[in-house]
């Protein structure tokens, strides 16, 4: 492995150590630090003690408005998702010391706050809160102008660096750094285009690359991006509908339709796509109740579940499994599993994880009796079959990665799908293999990659015995591998390792994880 692979494999392994809510708390109060150091100097708009009035009240407004809501409906209060709207708030709205002013944010607080309970649809909030919050504040703007309007302030070439450093950790936490790539790319293009027309229309010269690097570094464009759009309850679980949300946000950003008293630009634009992924995908949160545990290896469990309602996914995909509990370490209350069952099982769902981490999550999953209900906030994920079932494919899992593929080989067999497939499974010994009931079910080709031999291995397994799980070992054990469609489940190091004879398929799709 490179220096520079090995280092992004540390990295992404460092990352997946906390939740993706936690993580973007850290990385909005690293910014309010950078903002509030810059402020002593005069380097941003608002001054040192505006800043903190605005985060006071901000955080009085949204805290007590969740507090009040859950609290109504009986669930737990996620302190997380309070400071995260008051942070994005914060760098979105002006801060001020003006009574009037100061009263304008606490209204866009609390209608930020309070839209995540009301406008909601089964469950989950349809769109951004904070953006919800400082539209209503714009448009009350438009008769009451000393309650402040949204701003963007946020927009400055000296945040510019550290907006784009925090939200690069962002976005390789939740894998949306594609995603928001392309939203960036047509909101400063479709912006350079505008701009350069209104310097044209106004008879001045136009320097393309002042232009270009002004609409980058002093917009709000990034940071929009980073850590609004990129949330994944107001996303489609699909890339390609991803995406199409991003075009759409990207191009209304970049050129703000005038509507003569407000424009669809920055948040509302944001709205706006929104509801478009609302329109491209059913979105609904799940109430699971659970079953029992089965025992699959020493460290492997899966976990059955009954679900209150039929729910729409895509064998191999995730979702997002809510476990309360007080105290939660830095990953939070919230984990994705590879749904193990086929869509064809429902109302039945199962999910496996690996024992031996002393996480507060796991401590509180395995406390979880038959009987209890808990919530999943959404289901997403691309890790897919292609949709030519005569396609060859190639499956690479890599110890409890394996549970995609499980997915996806009960869901071939229940929908009587015949499929060219060779596995390929890595586990640390023998007695970690599990699901061999259901590959041996699929009745195709499995090549085990384990330290010791396994016993009794089905006539159409092989134990790859000498060879070395690397990219020349997976191409001695895959001669055809360059007429396949590759997809691995594992660790960043291993996809690493690999990559050099994936990359000779005719597609790759990849499901990295830092573990469950």
């Amino acid at each position: 492995m490179s220096t520079l692979t090995a280092a992004w494999t540390r990295f992404y392994a460092v990352v997946g150590r906390y939740s993706m809510y936690r993580l973007v708390v850290l990385s909005l109060a690293a910014l309010a630090v950078v903002a509030f150091v810059l402020a002593l100097f005069g380097l941003v708009a608002p001054s040192p003690v505006e800043l903190l009035a605005a985060y006071a009240v901000l955080a009085a407004a949204c805290a007590a408005t969740d507090v009040v809501a859950h609290r109504i409906l009986g669930t737990a209060w996620r302190w997380e998702s309070s400071l995260i709207t008051t942070l994005i708030l914060v760098f979105v709205l002006r801060p001020t010391l003006e009574p009037l002013a100061l009263a304008g944010l606490a209204i866009a607080g609390v209608v930020a706050s309070a839209s995540k309970f009301v406008l909601a649809w089964q469950g989950r909030h349809v769109f951004n809160p904070a953006a919800v919050g400082a539209a209503v504040l714009t448009v009350l703007s438009i008769w009451l102008p000393d309650l402040g309007a949204s701003s963007w302030w946020v927009g400055s070439p000296y945040l510019a660096a550290p907006v784009l450093l925090l939200g690069f950790i962002v976005l390789v936490r939740t894998e949306k750094l594609r995603v928001v790539t392309v939203f960036v790319v047509i909101a400063v293009t479709v912006a350079f285009v505008r701009t350069s027309m209104q310097y044209q229309q106004a008879g001045l010269d136009v320097d393309a690359v002042q232009v270009f690097w002004q609409l980058l570094w002093s917009s709000p464009f990034l940071f929009l991006g980073a850590f609004m759009l990129s949330e994944p309850l107001t996303l489609p679980p699909r890339r390609w509908q991803q995406f199409t949300v991003a075009a759409l946000v990207g191009a209304l950003a970049g050129w703000p339709i005038d509507l003569g008293v407000i424009s669809l630009g920055q948040e509302r634009a944001l709205l706006i796509g929104n509801l478009l992924a609302f329109a491209l995908a059913s979105r609904t949160a799940v109430r699971l109740t659970f079953l029992e545990r089965v025992v699959l290896t020493p460290s492997v469990r899966e976990l059955v579940f009954r679900a209150e309602r039929r729910f729409r996914f895509v064998a191999g995909q995730y979702l997002e499994l809510e476990v309360p509990h007080p105290h939660p370490d830095a990953r939070g209350t919230r984990r994705e599993f590879s749904i193990v069952s086929a869509p064809e099982e429902l109302p039945e769902v199962r999910i496996a994880l690996r024992e031996g981490s002393q996480s507060s999550y796991k401590k509180a999953l395995a406390l979880v009796e038959p009987g209890e209900r808990l919530a999943v906030t959404g289901v997403w994920g691309d890790f897919v079959l292609p949709a030519r079932p005569s396609a060859p494919v190639l499956m690479v899992a890599a110890g409890i990665g394996v549970t995609p593929f499980v997915s996806q080989l009960r869901h071939l067999r229940l929908s009587d799908q015949d499929r060219d497939v060779v596995f390929v499974y890595v586990a640390s010994d023998a007695e970690e293999l599990a699901f061999r009931a259901d590959l041996e079910a699929a009745g195709i080709p499995v090549i085990v990659f384990t330290r010791n031999e396994p016993a009794s291995l089905p006539h159409n397994w092989q134990w790859a015995r000498g060879v070395r799980l690397d990219a020349a070992g997976l191409l001695q054990v895959v001669p055809d591998i360059s007429a396949r469609h590759a997809y691995i489940s594992g660790p960043p190091g291993l996809i690493a390792d690999l990559a050099p004879a994936l990359e000779r398929a005719r597609s790759i799709t990849t499901d990295a994880f830092s573990g469950y």
